[in-house]
């Protein structure tokens, strides 16, 4: 079986090879790949069953990319808080870590579409040094989010080497890694990766299931193997058009994840980045679809819907009309459409101390 190592150098990075394969004109992929890189690695071009499956859209670079109007090359203003490179800190108490530069495949949806396998990511042991520097010197941080890039694509020992500098910071409680290899690379979640990552408890995966394509022997393999060093395990959905906007597919997705111990924890309404414009779908859209998980399958299987707000404002809950009124009586909707009332406690006053 080949390593990882060898399924990565296997990756396509030219479009030609590939559009000949599939009896496609390769002149238009590469002009979109010229701005946004494509790289699609021997695993990952196997889950593919025809062009134009939810596989495909994810992978190989659409002309499209090119032609959009109403999505911008930042759209959640990371670059204007980062205090210093690479590290985003939006929310009072945790911060955003980029310590790599590259993903093993290049998601045509990413919402950093604009920097990731492009020269002008530079990410160096003196960014991530600087980044580290940081968190140590600002206690209201508890919580530090690796990412990228992909943090699983660094050698073990690199991979370590950040860890354990951040768990050395008392007011760290929790590390949380953002990644996509369990998806699209299993391979890499060897049992060397997995005695590193154990070591640094509380520690969590957030991972990236769009599909239930996706979810194969290998991939369930890569999280079973985390989940036994007792890692938890969440997935972050991106709502996208012609891959996952049917309600039902959504709901065999969510039930699958928690077949192989991913907890869903996010359906993300796409965000407005430039080159993505036609995976967009209607918030109208998004509703249906959680309408469609709520009720209809366990609690377990049913993430929060949100919009990432644009210009920096953080996650946003998006949530059907089951609330109809507020007051002493409380008017509910369930899934159903039945109406319920539900008697009200009078709110408490509180003193106003002067």
């Amino acid at each position: 079986m080949e390593s990882w190592q060898e399924l990565l150098k296997k990756s396509i990075t030219d479009p030609t090879d590939l559009a000949r394969s599939f009896g496609l004109d390769p002149e238009p992929l590469r002009v979109v790949a010229a701005r946004y890189p494509m790289r699609i690695n021997p695993y990952y071009l196997s889950l593919i069953r025809e062009v134009g499956d939810p596989i495909w859209k994810q992978a190989i670079p659409d002309a499209r990319e090119l032609h959009d109007s109403a999505c911008h090359i930042d759209p959640l203003n990371e670059e204007n808080q980062s205090p210093v490179p690479n590290l985003v800190h939006r929310y009072p108490d945790r911060v955003l870590f980029m310590i790599s530069s590259t993903c093993a495949m290049y998601c045509r949806f990413c919402t950093r579409k604009r920097k990731v396998g492009c020269a002008e990511m530079a990410i160096t042991d003196k960014s991530i040094a600087t980044g580290i520097d940081y968190i140590r010197e600002h206690p209201e941080i508890r919580d530090v989010i690796l990412s990228g890039g992909d943090p699983l694509l660094l050698s073990d020992g690199r991979l370590d080497s950040i860890l354990c500098r951040l768990r050395a910071i008392p007011h760290v409680e929790i590390i949380r890694i953002g990644s996509r290899v369990p998806v699209v690379l299993p391979q890499r979640i060897t049992p060397s990766l997995v005695r590193v990552l154990r070591k640094y408890h509380p520690l969590y995966l957030n991972t990236h299931f769009n599909h239930p394509s996706e979810i194969t022997a290998e991939s369930a393999a890569a999280c079973a193997r985390m989940a036994n060093v007792g890692i938890p395990l969440g997935n972050q959905t991106v709502l996208m058009r012609g891959v996952n906007d049917d309600p039902l597919v959504m709901r065999r997705l969510m039930q699958q994840l928690l077949q192989i111990r991913v907890r869903p924890y996010y359906i993300y309404q796409a965000d407005l980045v430039q080159g993505t414009d036609h995976f967009r779908t209607s918030v109208e859209e998004g509703l249906e679809v959680i309408k469609a998980l709520r009720g209809h399958t366990s609690g377990l299987a049913v993430p929060a819907y949100v919009i990432d707000a644009p210009g920096g404002g953080g996650k946003i809950p998006l949530l059907p009309d089951y609330l109809q009124q507020l007051g002493s009586e409380v008017i509910l909707k369930n899934y159903r459409g039945d109406i319920y009332r539900y008697s009200n406690a009078a709110p408490t006053v509180i003193p106003v101390v002067t």
